[in-house]
């Protein structure tokens, strides 16, 4: 009998804990969304609203640097017919006083870009993952020239393979 005494006691002694734990739980979510939620909208709104004060210069646009018209032959097999690669290309500087700095150095990136080409051949060129690879080959190699000056891109005006 004092065995069912000890078992209604702890049958009824579950119950009230159980409720607490529950509770206690409940008001430890509560918490962390509360505190979850805030720091959303402070990282969200609160800094937006302070961009917004802040008066931003816009952007510079980029300056461009004309590289000499180049007509190159490619590499080809004994007995194939000869073929030519005419470019036009631009350098993309960020800023206009590294134009100034670029132009003495010109005739060392136009005689970089030439030989370097002349080793092409014509499947290196093929499609447009050809002619990006030969975009990003002759940024790294100007990169190198000009440093610590820096180009941001070599771009195409005009690409002919004939």
């Amino acid at each position: 009998m004092a065995e069912n005494d000890q078992t209604g006691k702890a049958a009824d002694g579950d119950a009230p804990p159980a409720r607490k734990r529950f509770k206690l739980i409940a008001a430890i979510g509560a918490a962390l969304f509360l505190v979850t939620g805030g720091s959303i909208w402070f990282f969200m709104f609160h800094h937006s609203v302070g961009e917004q004060h802040a008066e931003a210069q816009p952007p510079k646009p980029p300056s461009f640097v004309d590289v000499p018209d180049m007509l190159v032959n490619l590499v080809g097999a004994p007995g194939e017919r000869v073929q030519y690669l005419k470019l036009k290309l631009v350098l993309e500087v960020k800023e206009e006083p590294q134009v100034e700095k670029i132009r003495p150095a010109l005739p060392r990136v136009t005689d970089l870009f030439q030989t370097y080409m002349r080793e092409l051949r014509p499947s290196d060129l093929n499609g447009s993952a050809g002619l990006f690879r030969l975009k990003e080959e002759l940024t790294r190699r100007v990169n190198a020239v000009l440093s610590p000056d820096h180009v941001n891109a070599v771009l195409f005006k005009e690409v002919v393979i004939q």
